[in-house]
């Protein structure tokens, strides 16, 4: 029994041993120029680089991700040795720079477009997060770390969107509970405080592979979620949607900028006869700062909500049903 074990294990071993490791991945990093100007840019097939930058590189931008910041651009170096996405089980994980090569491994996992995944020691931004094969498995940024998975989907998806179902979802006492349920998205019948048990007939693990599976859904699609509600089991149908920015008023065709201006209305919206950089101050006589203070307002909502818009100085109402 001994010998078979260790023979598995030389074998498992095998499969996934590499002539990489920290001082390889860190010299990668280094001939790729992929950490310059305090930008990530890693070659990847095609004679292509992957970019992550808060700013629109200068460059031409062949694909877009304005959730992510990230950004496909052509390798003009054509580096001869492109990253590739690690598709196999890592035995360890390296944070690396230009400068430094840290292991470590993710103790928290990335959590939608909103929420980033967590090392378990301090990296520096920006860098790259590989396997000791020097494959990806994730940037990090300022606000975490951007999984392979979100970053493989990046590459191989010709037009860049997501899908939701109006919700958002943590992790509570070994459960995935609602947290936020948007009332303008068509047909949610999802309410916070929900436990989510299952997606299509699929025991739900955890808030990170729930919301994967939500934004990796194909827009207009249906879906089962078998939940418990106040003691009862239910199961309701879901709806994919596309995903727009946090501001939930969005649904209804209203876009805003982050000072809460209006930058776009779409047609269903035009009976409320409002017009582009009308700023929204209120939301039933409560004032609003950000999308979270629409959500509290919101969420629960039965009655119509009274609006309060400004306009050269002039404020005034519109209802919303």
């Amino acid at each position: 029994m001994l010998k078979l074990l260790l023979a598995l294990s030389l074998l498992f071993l095998n499969l996934y041993a590499c002539k990489g490791g920290t001082q390889s991945c860190k010299q990668k990093v280094f001939d790729s120029c992929a950490i310059t100007e305090q930008r990530v840019q890693i070659p990847i097939q095609n004679n292509q680089l992957l970019i992550f930058s808060r700013t629109p590189p200068k460059e031409k931008i062949l694909k877009h991700d304005p959730f992510l910041s990230l950004y496909i651009i052509q390798d003009t170096r054509k580096f001869k040795y492109p990253f590739k996405i690690n598709n196999k089980l890592s035995l360890g994980l390296i944070g690396v720079d230009n400068h430094k090569a840290i292991k470590g491994k993710i103790v928290k996992k990335q959590l939608g477009l909103e929420n980033f995944a967590v090392f378990s020691q301090p990296l520096s931004s920006p860098s790259v997060l590989l396997n000791s094969c020097c494959d990806l498995e994730g940037i990090v940024t300022e606000r975490g770390i951007i999984e392979k998975e979100y970053i493989e989907r990046f590459i191989k998806i010709k037009n860049v969107s997501y899908g939701d179902f109006g919700i958002r979802v943590k992790d509570e006492k070994s459960s995935v509970v609602v947290k936020e349920s948007n009332p303008f998205v068509k047909l949610n019948q999802l309410k916070v405080g929900d436990i989510i048990l299952e997606l299509d007939s699929k025991r739900v693990k955890d808030s990170a592979s729930f919301m994967r599976d939500m934004l990796f859904g194909l827009v207009g699609s249906t879906h089962s979620i078998k939940v418990k509600r106040e003691n009862k089991i239910l199961t309701l149908k879901a709806i994919t949607q596309k995903r727009v920015d946090n501001v939930y008023l969005e649904f209804l065709g209203l876009s805003f900028d982050k000072n809460l201006l209006i930058i776009k209305i779409e047609k269903k919206a035009e009976h409320f006869e409002l017009k582009l950089g009308d700023r929204l101050l209120q939301a039933n006589t409560k004032y609003i700062k950000d999308a979270q203070d629409i959500f509290d307002e919101t969420y629960n909502l039965k009655n119509p909500l009274n609006l309060l818009f400004e306009r050269e100085h002039f404020q005034f109402f519109v209802k919303v049903n």
